[in-house]
């Protein structure tokens, strides 16, 4: 056994997975690297939905796999779903040892796999840069571990703290850089949350904007040939009927009271709508979560205001903060980052620094939260 060999095919396994970051949901991106004697014979990262999973494209690249070794950042799938299970795809084409990153928390897979491998005679080593693997798929992983998707929230301010003028007034704080950065963030997402206060004011499509992503073409295109969906939380369905996110660009889910009537004109547009409890403190957030997790949601974005992102804090539903910081200053009568009513010390949400960048002339900081 060759561990150099073996931590270097597993590092490109890894470099291919993200490679399928923006196209492969609601499957995990898993990358594949099929190595005899040393060298590679062929390589493949998870297609959209609906087509092949990493390890059947390696194979097909390969021809010929006989006696090799595949590495797969996730373990080999043993169920039938829109496509045939992977470790009988391995088993069939007579790959000697598979080399798995991590287990897969589905409950579908969860070490059946690796049976199934192992049953068959393969050779199966499981845990190889295990971290750097769970790391390509947070998102996944929380959804199949503890039953709703990762959630993240992207903020934009100034120096001072503020997103807003006091009219509301807010585009753009930050440049270009950062609005194309958001795009792929948005490209990653399988849903975009926000509010009804936020599509009033600046009337967003919160959609994937092929030309915006900074990607290859390719890429940009499988990009934005898989729009994530859009959740509005808007309790009274005030959404105006030529909003943009109901022009049909990307699905729509329109989160509404559940003591509120459906009038036609909504019924008729171009979303779908969700009804659910509402209290003093809003519509049920957790709920809201839930149902994405239904829908196979693993990365969801949310793009609001304070409101919402405070919201989602004190409801201990949010797991990270992207924000960017412009180099200007807003004054004091701008509205705040977040609304967060705390009152002492003691109350301080702690986060974790995640990673630190600059980002064309604004500083991105992305924070997890403990």
């Amino acid at each position: 056994m060759d561990t150099q060999l073996d931590s270097r095919m597993m590092a490109r396994a890894l470099q291919l997975a993200r490679r399928g970051q923006y196209s492969a949901m609601p499957n995990p991106h898993v990358g594949c690297v099929l190595v005899r004697d040393g060298h590679v014979i062929g390589e493949g990262f998870t297609c959209p939905a609906g087509g092949n999973h990493a390890e059947i494209e390696a194979l097909q690249a390969a021809g010929d796999a006989s006696g090799a070794t595949a590495y797969v950042t996730l373990e080999p799938c043993s169920h039938r779903g829109k496509t045939g299970p992977c470790a009988d795809a391995l088993v069939q084409a007579g790959v000697a040892r598979v080399v798995v990153a991590v287990s897969d928390p589905n409950p579908l897979v969860s070490g059946r796999g690796l049976e199934r491998l192992r049953a068959a005679g393969v050779a199966v080593d499981c845990g190889l840069m295990e971290s750097e693997a769970r790391a390509v798929i947070p998102g996944y992983i929380a959804r199949m571990t503890r039953g709703r998707g990762r959630v993240r929230a992207k903020l934009a301010m100034s120096l001072d703290g503020r997103t807003a003028m006091a009219s509301g007034e807010s585009q753009w704080i930050t440049g270009a850089a950062a609005r194309r950065d958001v795009q792929r963030l948005r490209a990653m997402s399988c849903a975009i949350v926000t509010g009804i206060g936020t599509v009033l004011a600046d009337n967003c499509a919160l959609t994937v904007r092929p030309g915006e992503l900074g990607l290859e073409p390719e890429a940009a295109q499988l990009a934005a040939g898989r729009q994530p969906l859009r959740v509005v939380l808007d309790s009274r369905l005030q959404t105006p009927l030529d909003a943009k996110v109901l022009d049909g660009g990307a699905p729509t889910l329109l989160c509404h009271d559940q003591a509120v009537d459906v009038p036609e004109s909504i019924l008729a547009a171009e979303a779908r709508c969700l009804a659910l409890h509402r209290d003093a403190a809003g519509l049920d957030l957790a709920g809201l979560m839930g149902e994405l997790a239904a829908q196979q949601c693993n990365e969801i974005l949310v793009e609001s205001g304070p409101r919402l992102v405070g919201a989602l804090l004190q409801a201990g539903l949010l797991d990270e903060l992207v924000v960017y910081i412009a180099p200007a200053l807003l004054g004091d009568r701008a509205r705040p980052l977040l609304e967060l009513p705390l009152q002492a010390m003691s109350e301080k949400v702690q986060l974790s620094w995640e990673d630190v960048r600059k980002v064309g002339t604004d500083w991105r900081f992305t924070a997890i939260v403990l």
